[in-house]
């Protein structure tokens, strides 16, 4: 079926095997899938981020106690009570000094004195998807007036609307580099089909069909396209597996790699090369020979 599809051997003689064609065929395909290998982990990497920050997020909250220091054991005694009575209710602890200067560090420095600071004090919640959210902000107004539950929607949101933006940019990426794969390569089966404008009709006055001598372009491009796109693919996996790994420290860039099954798409990297090389030089040379006399 392959060899019907993209014709035979010798039928391909008739495409030069040398010239400016074969290295534009070859080195742009290398190109588009070197780069492609970088857009597609862009789009897994960022997926798996916005996941990430969806679920881990979704289920982490804090309350704020922000009461007089001679109340605030009082308060937060009295919040620990009634998030250990609340269904939905996965864990809760209180933050010390110490991680609360941790969070802090970053925006005030590192020789914050929190001691002599009035900072409110901090409960760490995780949740389950059983949370009545509104009704333990209900039960805390009441019961614990200096407490506010925050469950980071505000900031939440962005981050993982950024990395779904991030996700799209990747897909988006890789179809302007299919695109500018099947351009380059239609380009470079006109120029051949040109240069060989004399051989084409010699073929046509022996009986040669305009099937066949498509078919001869076609084969000739589709693999060259195949094996630029092949080594591109290479490079760029053996690029990304050098990369450092992912790191919560060193965020979203060192998790910039595939993941498990992930790897096995890069095998479909040349395939699909190969048939948007087929798909593009058939077109062009069809429209060629039927513009030939």
């Amino acid at each position: 079926m392959l060899d019907a599809a993209l014709g035979d051997r010798q039928a391909d003689r008739v495409v030069p095997p040398t010239g400016h064609t074969v290295w534009l065929t070859v080195l742009t395909a290398t190109a588009m899938a070197f780069l492609a290998v970088f857009a597609l982990a862009l789009a897994l990497a960022t997926g798996r981020l916005a996941d990430r920050w969806a679920d881990s997020l979704a289920q982490a909250a804090t309350i704020r106690v922000s009461a007089p220091p001679e109340q605030a054991d009082a308060q937060v005694d009295a919040l620990q009570a009634i998030l250990a009575a609340t269904p939905g209710v996965a864990e809760s602890r209180v933050l010390d000094q110490s991680e609360q200067a941790a969070l802090l560090e970053p925006w005030l420095g590192a020789d914050l004195p929190l001691d002599t600071l009035p900072l409110p004090r901090l409960v760490e919640v995780i949740g389950t998807d059983d949370l009545d959210v509104e009704g333990l902000r209900q039960r805390l107004a009441a019961e614990v007036p200096g407490a506010t539950y925050d469950d980071h929607t505000r900031w939440r949101q962005p981050l993982v609307r950024a990395a779904d933006r991030l996700r799209a940019l990747g897909w988006i990426a890789l179809t302007l580099i299919a695109g500018t794969l099947a351009a380059m390569v239609t380009l470079a089966a006109q120029a051949a089909l040109s240069a060989n404008s004399q051989v084409i009709r010699v073929l046509r006055l022996v009986g040669a069909r305009d099937a066949y001598v498509a078919r001869a372009f076609t084969r000739r491009f589709t693999l060259r396209a195949a094996a630029g796109a092949l080594i591109g693919t290479t490079l760029g996996g053996l690029a990304i597996a050098f990369l450092p790994q992912a790191d919560p420290a060193g965020g979203f860039l060192t998790g910039l790699s595939f993941a498990g099954a992930a790897w096995l798409l890069l095998p479909l990297i040349p395939l699909f090369a190969g048939a948007v090389a087929f798909l593009a030089t058939r077109r062009a040379a069809l429209s060629a020979l039927a513009r030939f006399e």
